[in-house]
């Protein structure tokens, strides 16, 4: 779909109130990284409140709550996926066979939002690209991040920056071949997730794919966990911040081969309408 110059214009000067004053260093502050999370809407065992998709409290106390847990939470695969550490070759496995039906065209630079300690940039985008960018907000799982994913059999020079900032103020500062999101994106208000959206689709190269894999609620509901302060939404709520984004998808895929009683995981592809 081409578009008008005018509606490029539109579209950056939208960008520009979202991302002024956004200070993005490499290695400085901290986003949250999720997990699978059981269908009772938590890592353990309390029961969830089911919310309407509007996030109640104030936004500042919504992410201070989120980053004080998961400082606590131990720099490891088992702590990165809430004790089922187990399953992590078989999300890999399902996220290699999505990349390999959408054919992602480039394999130059791969973006990996809330990286945690590297887990995805390690076993799924670093054996397909040349270089990958991690953001994720918490020191010391970034840390951990850039010791797991520079060993010597991946080979030097495969990550690039470690951006510590939060995904509610990370801006791209460059074009990426693939951009992938898991498990995170539950930890940002619903205004926050379309500002993110908007902000993510200008850093695709030409041809690029943005991806999230997120747990889904298997209602039309938004289901909050006040424990780690994250929300799992509907599948619908997704579809349709792409849509107000300026996305179309292209392809939409439930993982499986989980363990029962979890959320189901969906993974969804998708290219920024503007740019076809």
């Amino acid at each position: 779909m081409t578009t008008t110059l005018e509606a490029q214009l539109s579209d950056k000067l939208q960008m520009m109130d979202e991302i002024k004053d956004i200070d993005q260093e490499p290695l400085k502050e901290v986003e949250p990284s999720s997990a699978p999370i059981s269908s009772d809407g938590t890592q353990a065992s309390p029961s969830p409140t089911a919310s309407a998709t509007k996030i109640a409290g104030p936004e500042p106390e919504f992410y201070d709550k989120a980053q004080k847990y998961w400082s606590e939470v131990p720099a490891t695969v088992n702590g990165m996926l809430g004790g089922l550490g187990y399953i992590s070759a078989i999300d890999i496995q399902g996220s290699n066979v999505f990349l390999r039906e959408i054919r992602v065209p480039g394999n130059r630079l791969a973006l990996d939002c809330g990286a945690g300690i590297g887990r995805v940039t390690r076993n799924l985008l670093i054996p397909r690209f040349n270089c990958v960018d991690l953001v994720e907000q918490d020191p010391s799982f970034a840390e951990k991040a850039r010791e797991y994913c520079t060993t010597d059999d991946l080979g030097p020079g495969k990550v690039g920056q470690i951006y510590n900032v939060g995904l509610q103020r990370f801006a791209p500062s460059q074009q990426y071949d693939l951009i992938w999101s898991q498990w995170v994106l539950g930890h940002l208000t619903d205004r926050d997730l379309v500002a993110f959206f908007r902000r993510i689709k200008l850093g695709l190269a030409s041809g690029a794919y943005f991806c999230l894999k997120e747990n889904v609620s298997s209602s039309k509901k938004t289901v909050e966990d006040k424990e780690d302060s994250s929300v799992t939404r509907p599948l619908e709520s997704y579809e349709r911040f792409l849509k107000e984004a300026g996305f179309r998808i292209v392809r939409k895929v439930k993982q499986h081969n989980f363990p029962k009683g979890l959320f189901p995981v969906y993974m969804i592809a998708c290219k920024p309408v503007s740019k076809e």
